[in-house]
Order: structure tokens, then sequence, then C-alpha cells
């Protein structure tokens, strides 16, 4: 298992974090399999959707911030239940197929960490399985 340090600006985005698996497949040489991307905070996510255009990033955060919204009448304590709830909508991890050393992601696709209780530093565990050439 491999961890990958990530770095959130703000309280609620999207860090793509694309690149940093493939570099860790060209670190491990991980050739052919599944690679799952965990993140271990209950505030945060992973999920896969477009990375070419930034406005639909900026989209699904103010979706989920309109669903979710800060500050609502919640009874968790520590004033971030909407950081959990988004967590749960989005999912703490995602399973990739590795064919011939690269991810397995459509054309426009990315993988992002879900940052919502920000900013902060987060890990996020990266596992693989690897497949019969």
């Amino acid at each position: 298992m491999e961890v990958i340090k990530i770095s959130s600006r703000s309280r609620q985005e999207l860090v793509e974090i694309t690149s940093k698996l493939r570099q860790k497949l060209e670190e491990k040489g991980w050739r052919q399999g599944m690679l799952t991307v965990f993140c271990p905070h209950t505030t945060a996510g992973i999920t896969i959707n477009e990375a070419a255009d930034p406005s639909v990033v900026q989209d699904i955060t103010g979706t989920l911030a309109k669903l979710v919204p800060e500050g609502a009448n919640y009874r968790h304590m520590e004033g971030n239940s909407d950081a959990h709830i988004k967590s749960s909508l989005v999912g703490c991890s995602e399973q990739i197929l590795v064919e011939r050393g690269d991810l397995v992601l459509g054309t426009w696709q990315g993988v992002f960490f879900a940052e919502f209780d920000g900013p902060r530093s987060r890990k996020v565990f990266v596992g693989f399985v690897p497949g019969s050439e």
C-alpha cells in the first residue's frame, strides 16, 4: 500500500490527483491490474469525473453546497455535519483498472480528492492488485 499526501486550500474543493496516481504507477512499476484509491477521512472523499473543463468541478461543488448547506440545523456538535454528509454522498474510494501501466479512464475523466472540511493536509491510500498480462 502506498500513501499520497494532499493539501487542500479551501473548505470545499475537488483536487485532481490523476497525475499523482500515474506517477505512483510508474514509480512502482504497476502495469496491469486494479488500483484502489481510498480516503480514510470522514469529511472527504474520492470521485471520478470530467477533468477537462473546470466549470464541471465548480458545478459539482456548488450543487453539493446547495443540497447540503453548511450551518443548517444539524445535531453534530463540531459544526461540520455538512462535510460528513457530502463525504457519504461522494464515497470514500474508487477502483480503477490499470492496463499497460496507465489508468483506464475515459477521454475527459480525472480522479479527484473531494475536500469538504478544509483547508487541511490529508492522505489517500493507494493499493494495487496485479492482473494477468
